[in-house]
């Protein structure tokens, strides 16, 4: 049997210095990892040649002196083989001197993702890790297990083609958005959501963290983001209209909008609403945006055009707040053979929890689905040298798609999220900015996209 313990935990913590910055989920991308230490490490358990641990991490960043550096803490479940798989060399840690364990990313092995699955299971505990079940629940052990997709923040696996476990590589303490408001709209019935049936957490100092959920896994649906760009595709290779397109995507925004709307809807029912001054959401905005500036110089002829977007919006006087999605955008939607499903309920992940589960306007979800669209409509586009006519056909795709989703929104809701079209603006602005910051660090060639929102929402003042 594979000996765990042969790894010592300052190899692990020197192994994992080089290893973590280069993984996907790592949220200190830019910054100088300072520390690692190992705050947790649980044995799991262990099958016919394979330990697993799980481990939670703390990690020292540089930050300007005065905040006193700024730590992060990660889940990191282990696998240990004395010979792994050829499939698992690209996850494992460098131990050079280490001949007996190879030690990779558990969650690449099928056979630890099924452990994680009966654990589930049994609702037990291991150590300072616990596995709930929502009440009324029964999970089945010895389900196979598979890692899903591309690594993204987070990491999902597949449990025998039922359920969805998604680990929270960054551990925050509190109650994760995604598990609450999933609890929540359980409560409602909301038929677009798929279905919360467990979840793993952890007390660490008499503060409770969560580390994962597990929710039915919907075999029959289609990313959002893919159905988007399939009909962009379709629009872009002929010369027919967007509405005579067979893949015409309006349809779909339309329900799309009707999902959201519902969801908002049931959120307001079970969390509640209030009413905020318009002002102290736009403020934020606006002191991004002129953060931003430093960023991306070219956002400086847009300010004078950005305060008087925001100076409209504080207009509205006050306006009505609750618990929304936070990161909406068609990479969290799935289409399924009935209806829309909103997935990724935890919000943007460069903000802190107490700024996710704050209350917020429906209209930031709605201005993050309409930045979708113009994504959708015109990454394409960015290598192709397009005429203007092109590009043309493919901002009538999103406008299309953006009125009939706002079409769909107000069909459900009491409002439309047009009539105020200052506030809607304003939470655009936030978020083509957010991009343009991004795409300037991360892929200048996709500048251009938000850009092009941003010379729209707040044109820019000449000399």
């Amino acid at each position: 049997m594979t000996d765990s313990t042969l790894v010592k935990t300052v190899d692990l913590e020197t192994a994992l210095v080089a290893w973590v910055p280069q993984q996907r989920w790592f949220a200190g991308k830019g910054s100088k990892l300072i520390s690692l230490t190992v705050a947790s490490r649980v044995p799991l358990g262990s099958r016919p040649g394979v330990a697993a641990e799980h481990l939670l991490v703390d990690i020292v960043l540089d930050a300007p002196p005065s905040s006193g550096g700024r730590v992060q803490q990660y889940q990191i479940p282990l696998g240990f083989r004395e010979n792994a798989p050829d499939d698992l060399a690209s996850w494992q840690l460098s131990l050079p001197h280490l001949d007996e364990v190879v030690v990779y990313d558990g969650l690449r092995d099928p056979a630890i993702i099924a452990l994680y699955g009966d654990l589930l299971a049994t609702e037990g505990s291991v150590g300072s890790v616990d596995f709930r079940n929502v009440s009324g629940t029964s999970i089945d052990s010895g389900m196979a297990g598979r890692v899903l997709g591309a690594e993204q923040s987070n990491t999902s696996v597949i449990l025998g083609d039922v359920l969805l476990l998604k680990l929270f590589r960054q551990v925050s303490p509190g109650v994760n958005p995604d598990i609450e408001l999933h609890r929540a709209l359980a409560e409602t019935g909301c038929a677009n959501v798929a279905p919360l049936r467990g979840w793993i957490e952890t007390q660490s100092g008499g503060e409770l963290s969560m580390l994962g959920m597990a929710q039915d896994f919907v075999i029959d649906s289609a990313e959002g983001w893919t159905t988007a760009l399939a009909s962009v595709r379709d629009l872009l290779a002929g010369d027919l209209a967007a509405e005579d397109v067979a893949s015409d995507f309006a349809s779909e925004a339309f329900d799309l909008g009707v999902a959201v709307a519902h969801v908002h809807a049931d959120l307001a029912k079970q969390l509640g609403t209030s009413q905020r001054p318009a002002a102290s959401s736009v403020d934020e905005i606006l002191g991004r945006v002129e953060e931003a500036a430093g960023i991306v110089p070219e956002l400086a002829a847009h300010l004078p055009a950005a305060r008087e977007l925001i100076a409209r919006a504080e207009a509205a006087g006050t306006t009505t707040v609750q618990r929304i999605h936070g990161d909406l955008h068609l990479g969290q939607v799935l289409r399924t053979p009935s209806t829309w499903l909103l997935i990724d309920f935890e919000g943007e992940p460069a903000k802190t929890l107490e700024e996710r589960r704050r209350p917020d306007s429906p209209l930031r979800d709605v201005a993050g689905m309409l930045r979708s669209f113009d994504y959708a409509a015109h990454h394409l586009l960015l290598d192709s040298g397009s005429s203007e006519a092109t590009y043309a056909r493919a901002s009538y795709w999103a406008q299309r798609n953006t009125a009939a989703f706002c079409d769909g929104y107000s069909s459900v809701s009491a409002t439309d999220p047009r009539a105020d079209a200052a506030l809607l603006g304003a939470y655009e602005l936030d978020k083509a900015v957010y991009e343009a910051v991004y795409e300037a660090r991360n892929r200048p060639t996709w500048l251009d996209i938000p850009m092009r929102a941003i010379r729209r929402l707040a044109p820019a003042v000449e000399g």
